[in-house]
């Protein structure tokens, strides 16, 4: 019986057509016409078997009249001739078990006989077979190589959507576990193994190719040399050739990336803590004490009455001085 990939896969009931010994369908297997039916052997008196004396030997053997069925069928069935049984074209559904590989072979009862059933199994453009697992490829863009993303794959019993994680390289195997083809002689399924293949696209508009030569620029583990690009005397790379789009972006992402320096230089040396603290509390007033106050004005008094006294006592002693003199 030949199938296809997806039929052994996941089994199927199909209908074939064949050949086979059965019985009679006019006599039902009486080997007689309709009507009549056979007679008991005389020669064997129905036992089938005959005794043969020869000399002073006797011998038993079976009824050369009868040969030995014990009975003589005078109007055999015109269908079968007197043999009860014919060869018959039928169609039987032959339920093919899922998993079932290719030269495997199945035994089916049809009627009192048995056959036996052997399948081909058709090779898949899609898959390849390993026992109960299975093989196939998926094609990935370069953005989804690098960045990660999804895609949809045929599977055995239905599609699937598998995640491809950033930085997935070509050749790459993602393993689905129970996704594979029914086990035949044990339980549960064998595993589906998708192999992922990079498609480098071969034509690029003008933007994919700027945005590939500025990123050719700031590569820093290139294996060797990229078309295009030399290397400058201070370690750097640069386009030979370059367009005004290459300049931009360029232009954008060196500003970019000043910026974010001198960010980096601006911001506060204290820790995460302090500056936590210094915007989550207000500043405030520095308002002054009202005794502070009073004694700052208790001691300013002091000082100007200490003063005062001094000028008395200056004026007082010139005072006698000059008296004394007169």
């Amino acid at each position: 019986m030949n199938l296809t990939f997806q039929q052994a896969a996941r089994g199927v009931n199909k209908d074939m057509n064949i050949n086979v010994t059965d019985t009679c369908p006019k006599c039902a297997g009486t080997r007689c016409e309709l009507g009549t039916k056979p007679m008991k052997c005389e020669s064997c008196n129905g036992t089938g078997m005959e005794t043969i004396a020869t000399g002073p030997f006797i011998m038993r053997s079976t009824c050369r009249q009868c040969r030995g069925t014990r009975s003589i069928n005078l109007h055999p069935c015109s269908e079968c001739r007197g043999k009860g049984s014919v060869v018959q074209r039928k169609k039987v559904t032959v339920p093919v078990p899922a998993g079932v590989e290719d030269g495997q072979t199945v035994r089916m009862p049809i009627g009192k006989k048995e056959i036996f059933i052997t399948f081909r199994v058709e090779k898949s453009d899609y898959f390849r077979r390993d026992g109960a697992d299975v093989h196939s490829d998926t094609v990935i863009s370069v953005a989804q190589a690098i960045l990660g993303g999804s895609t949809r794959i045929q599977g055995i019993y239905e599609n699937l959507t598998i995640d491809v994680p950033p930085g997935t390289s070509s050749h790459t195997r993602i393993r689905l576990k129970a996704k594979g083809i029914r086990k035949v002689n044990g339980f549960g399924h064998g595993d589906h193994y998708v192999h992922v293949k990079v498609k480098v696209p071969t034509q690029l508009s003008s933007e994919q190719e700027a945005i590939l030569r500025a990123y050719a620029e700031f590569e820093q583990d290139t294996p060797g040399t990229v078309k295009g690009v030399t290397i400058t005397k201070t370690g750097g790379k640069r386009n030979i050739d370059e367009s005004d789009l290459l300049r931009n972006i360029r232009f954008t992402l060196q500003e970019d990336l000043h910026q974010s320096e001198r960010n980096q230089d601006s911001s506060p040396t204290s820790t995460g803590h302090d500056q936590v603290e210094s915007k989550s509390s207000p500043k405030m007033k520095k308002v002054p004490d009202k005794n502070q106050k009073h004694d700052e004005e208790e001691e300013i008094s002091t000082g100007s009455s200490q003063t005062e006294r001094q000028q008395l006592n200056t004026t007082s002693n010139e005072k006698i001085k000059a008296s004394a003199a007169e």
